[in-house]
């Protein structure tokens, strides 16, 4: 697939097919997501992957309360075959610009504006959504909510160094019923309104 229309045909598939993914596209999407950017090449990021039923149980268990009598929103994506958790790890960063060629010798987490470990490790997410739109699959990024992160830890063995960004779901796309999705109900900004060349508001 040419790749603006991988661009054009990413979007957030919440409901899927009842049939397996091949392995080999969940293979390539991860290896894909190594190749994002980071800083200092530190790359640190981790992505438990669960691609059984059970697995995938699992998951949804320890996520939601819920998993029994699910609303339309959880009853869609529980029906995806593969689950990915990406985790980012601070430490990692921390560590890889406290060696000589940085100079940080403190570790002092003030020195980020912003914290470039979750950055990278959702830019490694997109890479991972772009390759199951590139496939012909379906695809979904969404949070854990916080109360449950804990009981997500806990079952997949997550360690203290690394925090779990969000979760990628994956499967055969169903086509649209009823709901078409965000960009059905609020129109998408043209990019020539969020772009100010040379200053804000140019």
């Amino acid at each position: 697939m040419d790749f603006q229309d991988v661009v054009r045909r990413r979007r957030m598939v919440r409901r899927y097919a009842d049939r397996p993914v091949d392995p080999a596209i969940v293979d390539r999407a991860l290896e894909n997501a190594t190749h994002a950017p980071s800083a200092g090449f530190s790359q640190g990021w981790a992505f438990v992957r669960l691609d059984t039923p059970e697995d995938v149980r699992r998951f949804w268990v320890a996520s939601s309360d819920r998993v029994d009598d699910p609303d339309d929103w959880l009853a869609g994506l529980m029906t995806a075959p593969v689950v990915i958790v990406p985790c980012s790890s601070k430490a990692a960063y921390l560590d890889r610009y406290a060696e000589p060629d940085k100079g940080w010798t403190d570790r002092d987490e003030g020195r980020w504006s912003m914290p470039f470990w979750h950055m990278d490790a959702a830019m490694a997410s997109l890479l991972i959504l772009q390759t199951a739109t590139d496939a012909g699959l379906g695809a979904c990024f969404f949070g854990i909510f916080a109360p449950h992160e804990a009981r997500v830890r806990a079952e997949l063995g997550i360690p203290d160094d690394f925090d779990p960004v969000g979760v990628v779901t994956i499967g055969h796309r169903l086509p649209d019923t009823g709901n078409a999705g965000s960009p059905a109900r609020r129109a998408r900004r043209p990019w020539t309104d969020v772009v100010h060349r040379g200053r804000w508001g140019h």
